[in-house]
């Protein structure tokens, strides 16, 4: 623990546990309190051309963190922001969408960062393509409503029996 500058046991058993799934080492965990778990690993090899850190007592392989695995393959996937205008005009054609609705999206979140709110970074544009589509058909909607309707009418013969 004292190595991997570990400070808790429940980080390190779920770290040991994560390492024994990725078949790092072999992690058979002991529930008696007067006997150790048993950790079995491999020994690892260095080479001329391997960077290592040489304040460690043991020297071998330095492993990299299974999270930092996970993290790399998540973000190959995202598509934080597009390359160009018309790969958004191709997006909403392909979506059967109006290009000025393309290019208002372009426009709204170029000017902002492509964050959201401000702060947090589009992960996937095009799901934020999708969301901008399903608020405008929203807001079409609301639009069509409110001039069905004419708030601001008043006569003088009102029925105060009948609900607002």
């Amino acid at each position: 623990m004292k190595l991997s500058k570990i400070g808790s046991k429940s980080t390190y058993h779920r770290c040991t546990k994560e390492l024994h799934y990725y078949k790092y080492l072999i992690y058979e965990p002991s529930h008696n309190p007067f006997k150790g778990s048993i950790i079995k690993m491999l020994k690892f090899e260095t080479t001329s051309g391997q960077a290592m850190d040489l304040g460690v007592p043991n020297q071998g392989q330095a492993l990299v963190p299974s999270n930092k695995h996970i993290q790399t393959i998540e973000n190959s996937y995202k598509l934080p922001q597009p390359k160009n205008e018309n790969e958004v005009l191709d997006f909403f054609k392909k979506e059967k969408w109006p290009d000025i609705e393309a290019q208002k999206f372009y426009n709204h979140y170029r000017s902002i960062g492509w964050k959201i709110g401000g702060k947090i970074k589009i992960e996937n544009w095009q799901a934020s393509a999708k969301n901008w589509m399903l608020k405008s058909e929203e807001l079409k909607k609301e639009k069509q409503l409110s001039q069905n309707r004419d708030n601001l009418h008043t006569v003088r013969n009102k029925n105060y029996n009948q609900p607002l």
